[in-house]
Order: C-alpha cells, then structure tokens, then sequence
C-alpha cells in the first residue's frame, strides 16, 4: 500500500506560523504532482496550493502570499509553511498525491488529514 502521512498541525494565534509535513510511504515507482487541500466545518474541501514534479506551484487566491508549498523528491515528502494565519484558515489538512504504483499507472492518494486551528 502507499500511505501519505501528515504532521505539523496544531494550534496557533492568528498572525502565527505552522509547518506541515506530508511523507509518503509504501511501494511506488514515483509521484506526479501533490498539493494540499483543506476542509473547515460544514464547507467542501478546497484546493490550497499545488506542486507539479518539476516544481511549479499554484495556490488558492485566500492563501496566496502567506503559504508556501514545497517538495522534496528524495524524500517524497511535501511541505507547507504557513505564515499570517488567520482565524479562516482553521480547517483539517489534507495532503494529496499522484502516484504512480505497479496496480495503477497513476491513482489519486489522500493523507488522513491534520488539524489547524487558528484562535482569534
């Protein structure tokens, strides 16, 4: 199985700074593009920020400036720095990833998803 694992959430004062981590693990021969999505309270997940393999980013217009996706393909792991959190930021985390695996060329894979709250 591939699994993509989460970390870094947690609380934090508007105007603060977090870090998620996203590694994925298991039996892959690659990843395509991985992003990180966001779901608050009663609302649909939306899309924050994406990475392709070559390292172009794309992010959501409420995060853009303030949030940073990155990627380590050594370690095939994604990163979010999140700086001027603000309180409508909180929501759960969710990484996503491409992957491509001996039973699919390319399947779609999403992290457990991680808590940030924002207080304020």
């Amino acid at each position: 199985q591939v699994q993509l694992v989460e970390s870094g959430g947690g609380l934090v004062q508007a105007g603060g700074s977090l870090r998620l981590s996203c590694a994925a693990s298991g039996r892959f021969f690659g990843i395509n593009a991985m992003g990180w999505y966001r779901q608050a309270p009663g609302k649909q997940r939306e899309l924050v920020a994406t990475i392709t393999t070559g390292g172009s980013t794309n992010y959501a217009d409420s995060v853009k400036g303030r949030f940073t996706i990155s990627r380590d393909n050594a370690k095939n792991a994604v990163y979010l720095q999140m700086n001027s959190l603000k309180p409508e930021d909180t929501a759960v985390y969710y990484c996503n990833a491409g992957v491509f695996t001996a039973r699919a060329p390319l399947s779609d894979y999403w992290g457990q998803g991680t808590q940030v709250t924002v207080s304020s």
